[in-house]
């Protein structure tokens, strides 16, 4: 998965809580529309969409289908941050040892 798809699906206020709510605790679409202002087949959709950017998996457990947050679902978005972290950082020291020989 791509950092893009990550943050394209978390960029969703009501998809980012329907994530937040199946990576406290492994959830059935009913549970989790329970504590949503939105409907089952809503939260339903939301979740193909956080299934298709690797974010959420789900298993079968008799007629009922179990949501949880993929373990390495995060790791392309992890990554990227914490390449991006590193350039601004390096970018901010450069800036300041600039600063230091003009002085």
């Amino acid at each position: 998965m791509t950092y893009e798809k990550a943050l394209s699906a978390l960029g969703d206020t009501t998809r980012r809580h329907v994530f937040e709510a199946v990576a406290r605790k492994p959830q059935s679409v009913g549970q989790i529309a329970a504590d949503m202002p939105v409907s089952r087949p809503a939260v339903s959709q939301h979740l193909r969409v956080l299934s298709d950017a690797g974010l959420v998996m789900c298993q079968a457990q008799g007629t009922r289908r179990i949501y949880t947050a993929c373990p390495d679902g995060l790791d392309a978005l992890r990554s990227w941050l914490d390449r991006y972290w590193s350039e601004v950082m390096s970018r901010f020291a450069d800036e300041v040892n600039s600063g230091k020989e003009d002085a």
